[in-house]
Order: structure tokens, then sequence, then C-alpha cells
């Protein structure tokens, strides 16, 4: 009540930022009159007068009315396109560091130019942030003319291009690309062995277009960089036969659709033993039992596989690959994986090829890149519905800015249906009555299989319409482009993040440019271009008349924004327009979250076969439903932020220091350090500070320094000497060292000493940081069951994850002091080009990949290094001082048949 009052004496919180930023405006238009006197050479110029004041010790802020009033006169110059006032409004807005929402078909692509702009000043780089390949060349081709014309440089960054190109495009005064490969860069550039081999610099300032899309929508799913592991894939298919089998029988597996997860009965478990047991995938013990994790976890995937993810739904079959579909956009994902040994179990399921398991090399969440920007910003057409989100993750508050023409559509109540053919009976005779009168009609659906149904029914009903899915992705474009045209049906699986605008009559452009194409003729072209200018003028004016696009929803989305965006479609820059949802209590979100007494309080009501439910208390319900879902998808992605926070935490720290020993040319001090501390804790550990002697351990600190320094030293004799303690052995042994690598470095040379030592100082840090990933991820996937005994899980996390990156600090050293202990040249031997590792780039959906494989850069050739074997004691099962230093991944000596890591090698 106080709040309502409050709001309307003093206005909402947006209210008030948008009067503060109005208040700008005049300024900027005060100086159009002398903006538009200037030729273009003195409007070009401005730029270098800028970025001369900047120097001089003036700021952007300051700069900002003459620089925004410089790009709104080369837009109108270039493009033709001069801004609106709320679209200056939008610019501040973003320049600030916070989200604006504007509406579809306000011009966000050119109010991006403002802000990028006057950033671009400052020659540290700004990146614009879209969610696919061909928005990012788009955008920049059609802004960059204004960039141009201003003196700028910009480049385009997209999958596939090399190394070079990329370093070159970077190096711009204003990049684009996508969200993806932005995050990818960052992961390759942190693998790098040398400076000059990165092709990112350091991070100024980003706008992120589609802001709900890119930082909600996708932050559930971090960027995985993987390397290939042990390949599984007959175990897959003969666990497919199984469970195909199993869940014949419902009784076997309990299902939550709505939070999507299934687990085995009693039943089911003991049935699935059996069914193993006589395949031969379980020789000894029970399904539980810890040597058969491997095998439980094939399971688990394989009934996920089987009883939550549906064909044409959640993926399809295509050219022997499954290809996930976005939930999002309708759009496929080629190349994308689902991760944990999912989307295998998807191949197996549909008798593909199986492809290969990989093991995490880098990771890291959109939450955690794009906080890496000291300011970031966004722009899309629905922000509010997530704004506490924003605020809380990232920090950005969000602005909704006004249309710049009034908004007309006509948002009818929703239509409730007992079924679900019912309710697509009465959207195909809307769409036939619709396009009699010539009015285009935009059909929102949630799957292919949905739009296919639509889509049936329409060609029995004689109806000529566009199906927009995964199924004719190639199409998008030119059916998009033209579904403003009269009497145009399109269906379309999800509109959200398509980039395109419905221009009632058509796309004007897009029908120059394919009508003018072959011909060459100047006085037949310019013929041409005016019959085709008089169509389009023709068809827009009849589509008006019509009533301008008319959206319907054939079911509501999980997320409150995906309906809006479809909405959103029609109406724009003051058009006419119409938007009308059709529901049924089959489907999904009210067969899950609505009541189960719904349906039979509708017969008793008399609600007869083919009539609908009509009331605005019913579009109320929907959206507590929607709130709810919302609120459960956010804990998600807060909790899957709480566990990488712990990651990033280290994750920074590694990359900080990776980067420190990439800039040093020396790095003897740094070694010779990690040298001395391990030295300490070997003889710490044997011979204790201050304890008895006759409890000195000098015979295992001996083997110790043997299996570490790779030296046999006197070290029982100098223990018998009078007055010796741990300080002197400590010092007597390091002597010793400090010689035996003195010798080495002047045998080597200096420069060639030096090299080796970076080279092997990098080399073991990424090897240890990968192996400690491997470790977060196995402790990560079991750390839920510590709340079964009362503890929390984050906390137990934090706790062990440090542990772990405490232990690969102590093995990190060990490792380095060890390696260069025992490198020796072998100048006989030719040079042999290091080993190309083959790794897959993943952004996972929950736990899904965008996977693309690539060859990670070859490192600059070096000497031919190899380990000295020759004073390496004999190795003896029983005796762990003659072990030497055991690679983690190779079979542990004692004979047991498990890894080193997982065996004697484990980390405490």
């Amino acid at each position: 009540m106080l709040a309502s009052i409050a709001r309307a004496i003093f206005g909402s919180s947006n209210d008030r930022s948008l009067k503060g930023y109005q208040r700008r405006v005049p300024a900027i238009n005060a100086l159009e009159d002398g903006m538009k006197a200037l030729s273009d050479e003195a409007l070009a110029a401005k730029t270098v007068e800028f970025r001369a004041r900047l120097a001089d010790g003036a700021t952007l802020d300051e700069l900002l009315p003459e620089a925004f009033a410089t790009v709104r006169e080369a837009g109108r110059r270039v493009l033709g396109q001069r801004h609106f006032d709320v679209q200056m409004v939008g610019g501040m807005v973003l320049h600030d560091g916070k989200i604006s929402e504007m509406k579809t078909g306000e011009g966000k692509t050119l109010v991006a130019t403002l802000p990028v702009y006057l950033n671009a000043l400052a020659g540290k780089g700004v990146h614009v942030v879209t969610v696919n390949d061909y928005l990012a060349r788009r955008d920049a081709d059609w802004m960059g003319q204004i960039y141009n014309f201003l003196g700028l440089t910009y480049g385009v960054v997209v999958h596939g291009q090399d190394e070079e190109t990329k370093r070159v495009q970077y190096a711009a005064d204003i990049t684009y690309g996508t969200n993806n490969e932005f995050g990818f860069d960052y992961l390759r550039d942190n693998m790098k062995y040398r400076l000059e081999d990165m092709v990112q610099r350091d991070f100024f300032y980003a706008i992120v277009d589609e802001v709900d899309s890119i930082l909600i929508d996708e932050a559930r799913t971090p960027l995985i960089i993987s390397g290939p592991a042990e390949d599984s894939s007959d175990l897959y298919r003969t666990v497919d036969l199984v469970v195909k089998e199993l869940v014949k029988d419902p009784s076997t597996y309990d299902k939550d659709e709505k939070f999507k997860t299934v687990s085995l009965t009693e039943s089911g478990s003991e049935t699935v033993e059996d069914m193993l047991k006589e395949a031969g995938v379980l020789t000894e013990g029970n399904l539980y039992d810890i040597f058969n994790v491997s095998v439980i976890h094939h399971v688990q995937q394989s009934v996920r596989a089987h009883t939550l993810f549906a064909r044409d739904v959640d993926y399809i079959v295509r050219d022997d690959l499954v290809v996930i579909i976005d939930e999002f956009t309708g759009r496929m994902m080629q190349g994308r994986r689902y991760s944990e040994g999912l989307h295998q179990a998807l191949e197996a399921k549909e008798h593909v090829t199986v492809q290969a398991e990989n093991q995490t090399l880098a990771s890291i969440t959109f939450q955690n890149y794009f906080r890496l920007y000291p300011k970031l910003s966004g722009m899309t057409g629905t922000a509010m519905t997530e704004a506490d989100e924003f605020a809380e993750i990232y920090k950005l508050d969000v602005v909704e800015i006004p249309t710049n023409v009034p908004v007309t559509r006509k948002d009818e109540d929703d239509e409730v249906y007992r079924t679900a053919a019912e309710k697509y009976e009465a959207v195909a005779l809307l769409i036939a009555d619709a396009r009699a009168k010539g009015q285009p009609v935009l059909v929102g659906t949630t799957s292919i299989e949905k739009s296919e149904t639509i889509s049936d029914l329409l060609k029995k009903k004689k109806v000529p319409h566009s199906v927009l899915n995964a199924r004719f992705h190639e199409q998008e474009a030119e059916i998009v482009s033209q579904a403003g045209a009269p009497g145009a049906v399109v269906i379309a699986t999800n509109m959200a993040g398509r980039g395109t605008d419905i221009k009632l009559g058509g796309n004007l452009d897009v029908r120059l440019k394919k009508e003018l194409s072959s011909i060459h003729d100047e006085a037949e072209r310019a013929a041409r271009e005016a019959k085709v200018r008089e169509d389009v003028a023709i068809a827009h004016q009849k589509v008006k008349d019509a009533g301008g696009l008319f959206v319907i929803g054939t079911e509501r989305h999980e997320s409150r924004r995906i309906d809006n965006q479809l909405r959103g479609r029609s109406g724009r820059q003051g058009d006419p327009g119409r938007s009308h949802f059709f529901l049924s209590l089959e489907d999904d979100l009210m067969r899950i979250f609505g009541s189960d007494r719904m349906g039979g309080m509708l017969q008793r009501l008399g609600l007869k076969d083919g009539e609908a439910i009509i009331h605005p208390w019913i579009n109320k319900a929907l959206e507590k439903a929607q709130k709810k879902v919302e609120a459960r998808n956010f804990d998600t992605r807060k909790n899957v932020l709480k566990y990488d926070d712990v990651m990033n935490d280290q994750r920074k720290e590694v990359y900080a220091q990776r980067k420190e020993f990439m800039k040093l040319i020396d790095v003897a001090d740094t070694v010779a350090e990690m040298r001395e501390d391990v030295l300490a804790l070997m003889v710490s550990a044997r011979v204790p500070e201050k304890g008895f002697s006759e409890n000195w351990q000098l015979g295992e600190l001996t083997a110790d320094v043997s299996r570490v320094f790779n030296m046999t030293l006197p070290i029982e004799e100098w223990g018998q000497e009078e007055g010796v303690d741990e300080s002197h052995l400590r010092e007597r042994i390091g002597r010793a060292v400090d010689e035996m690598m003195a010798a080495k470095a002047a045998n080597m040379g200096p420069d060639l000493m030096r090299f080796i030592e970076k080279s092997l100082l990098i080399q073991t840090l990424d090897a240890v940081w990968k192996e400690h990933l491997y470790a977060l991820d196995h402790l990560r996937q079991g750390i839920g069951l510590r709340a079964y005994g009362q503890r929390d899980p984050l906390n137990e996390y934090k706790s062990e994850a440090f542990a772990l990156f405490t232990a690969m600090l102590v093995e990190l050293k060990e490792r380095v002091t060890s390696l260069l202990a025992r490198v020796e040249l072998a100048p006989e031997r030719p040079l042999a080009p290091p080993p190309v590792m083959r790794m897959m780039e993943s952004h996972a959906e929950p736990e899904s990949a965008l996977m693309s494989e690539l060859a990670l850069a070859e490192p600059a050739p070096a000497p031919r290094m190899t380990m000295a074997p020759a004073r390496t004691p004999e190795v003896d099962p029983n005796d762990e001082t003659t072990w030497a230093a055991t690679p983690r991944n190779a079979l542990c000596p004692c004979g047991s048949g498990k890894k080193y890591k997982h065996c004697h090698g484990r980390l405490a």
C-alpha cells in the first residue's frame, strides 16, 4: 500500500532513472545543426579531436554529448538512419554499465553504436557480443560503415578463424563476436605457451546483445575445453540394450518431470543388476559396489536418455549424429554435446556412432567470464522479469526505455482447452480465418514435433504456410524476412534471439537484394526497384488494414520472457498488431505445475468438447506458475555459480601465475624457490624439528632424495655425525642439489637451461591443473550426498577443493623439481615435432556442450629433451621408495591394476 502511494507521488525507480537520462538529451540535440554543417572530412576528424582531449585528461562522460551527436550525424549520412531521442537514452544507459530494455523493432543494433563509439575512443577495445555468428557478421558489416566513416577499426570473431586472423580482429577498436567464441578464446589463450600467441587483449568494455538469453538462459551451462578420455563406447551400447528392456516397465523407475530427474526404484535396481550380470557387464559384487561406480553411472545416463529426452523435441538425428535442439530458439546446435556421458547414451539409444568421452582441460561459466570485464552492459527486449537476477549475479541494473511510438498491439486473454487436439483445431481455424482477410500470422510453438502437428493440420485445411524450425534452419532469414507479407503464415519453433524484424508488407531490403541481383541494365534495375517499392508499400497498407501481424502462441513457455519475445514480434514502431495464446490441460506447464483436479473441475462446470475457458484470472494463475519455474531456474543457476566461484578463485590464481611465468624471461629464481620448498617438506617429514635422532627416518629420506632429485647421497652417514640436526641436513642436501643443478646448467649453457626451466614450469602447471580439474569434477559429482550426513555440500566442497588446490601446488613444485633434476640433452637424436593434441570445445546444457574439434597450436620447436633413466632405481612393487616419480595416469607400481592417482598416488 505504502509502496504504491510512494510510486504515485515520486514515480518508480525506473521513472527516476529515465528523467536523469532525458535531461541530457537536449544538450545532444542542440549540437545537431552544428554537426550537419560539417563536411564529411570534418565530421570524421572529430575522432582524432576526441582522442586528443582524452589524452589531455578529459573523461568519456564529458565527451558523451558531442560523441553521441557525431554518431547520430554519421548514421544519418552513412545508413540513412537518424537516432531517435529514446535511442540516445538507451545509449546512455549502456554507457553507464546497465541493461537497456528496448522493445523489438526499437533499433537496439543502432543504439549500440553510440556507447561503442564513445568507449572505443579510449583505444582499449570494445566487445559487442551476439548470440550467433550470422548476427555478429551482419551487425559488424552494417554498423561498421559508421565506424569506418569516423576513422575507427572494427573486426568480427567467428568460429573457424585461424589464430592470426583472430589476433587482428581483437586488435581492432571494436570487435563483434559470439559469447561462445569470446569465452573459448579466453580459455584457449590461457593454454598458450607464449604471450605473443595470445589473441585477446585485456578486457575493457562489453555490450551483450540479447543479454537475457546469454547471461541467463545459457548461464546454466559452463564453457568447457576437453581432451579425449578412455573409450567406453561398447559399454554404452551394452547398457543401452539392458535399459531399453528395463524402461518398458514403469515400476522400475521414478520420474519427476518438474525437476527433470529420474531414479531407479528398488525393484528396478534389482532387475537391472540381474540383467547386467546376464550381459556380462557386472562380473563381481553388486551394482552399487565402489568398483562398479562406472557401470551405475552408465545405467543412470541411459535411463535418463530413454525417459527424459525425446527425439524431435530435445534432439534430432541427422547424418549419423545426435544434434541437440536449443529449447530457447528451436535451432539445431551443431557440434553441441551433452556432457557426463549423456550424449553417448543418446547415441547408443538412436543406434548412431558413439563418440568418445572427454576430460575437462579448462572451463568457465558465462557468469564468471563476463564478470572479468571492468564495465559490462546489455540490451534486450525482455529483461525486467529477471531484474533481480541481473542485480544479484552481475550487479547490473535494468532500465526500461519507452518506445519511440506508443505500442498499439492488442494482447488478448489466453484460451484454455481440455485437450491438445481441441486446442490445435481452434488454432488452425483462427489461422485460416486471419489468412482469409490478408492478415499475416506468426505461430509460436515449443518443439519441432508440435510445429509439425500444426503444419499437418493446416495442410489438411489447404492453408499455405512456412515452417521455421531446426529441420529448415537454412531458410530462416528468407522465411522471417517475408513473414509480414499479406496472408503469410509462419510456424516458428521459438522466436527468441532470431535477430530479424518482421516488417508489415514484407522486408523491402531483402526483396530488392533478391530481385535485383540478376539485373545489370541500369534502366531496368531502376524500373524494377520502383515496382518492388510500390508493391511493398501497397502490401504494407493492406496488412495494416487487416490488423497487423497476428501472433498466436500455442503453449506457454516456462519463462515469461520467451512468451514476451514472441509477443514482441508484433506491434513494432507503432504498427497495429494482435497476440493470442492457446493452452490445454495437456501442455507441459499446465500438466506439471497446474492442479491435477483442474480437468475434473472444468468438466463439472459443464465445459464441452471444443469449448475454451477465457478469463483474466487464468492469465494471473499462469503468471504465478511461470514465476515459480523462473525462481527454481534462478536457484539452479545460483547453485552452479556458487560451486564455480570456488573454482573461479583458483582459476584466476592459476591463470595469473601462468601469465606471470610467460612474461618472465628467466624463472631460475622461481624453480630454485620450489626446490627449497620441496626439500624443506621432505626433510621435515622424515627428520622432525627437535625430534630425537633415533626417530629419524634417514633411509627413507635417502630414497626420497633419490626419487625427487635423482641423486644418491650418504645421508645416513651425515646423520651419525656429532651435532647434526634437521637444519644441517637440509643445508647439506640443498648444497649438493644446487651444485648438481649448477653443473647441469653449465653443461647445457645458461640460455638453454633458462628455456628448459620455463617450458617445463608452464607445461607442468598445465598438467597438474588438468588433473586438479579432473579431481574437482569427481568431487562435484558426489558432494551432494554429504547432505545425508547433515553436512552442507557447498561448505564441504569449498573445504575439500582448497585441500586439493594446496596438494596441487605441492605436486607442481615436486614435479618441476624432479623433471629438472632428470632432464638431459640428447643431441644425437633428430628433433621430432611435438604431438598435436585433439581437443573439444563444449558449452554444456545443464549437462550439455558445444563441441568442435581443433588442434592445439604447436609450441615453438624446442631442443629435444629426455629424462635420464640410467640412475633410476629398479622398481620393486613392495618398496615405495623404488617407484621414482610415477606419472599420475600410469598404472600403480604396487600391482593393483588401478591408476597411480587412484591408488597410492591418491591426493588426501
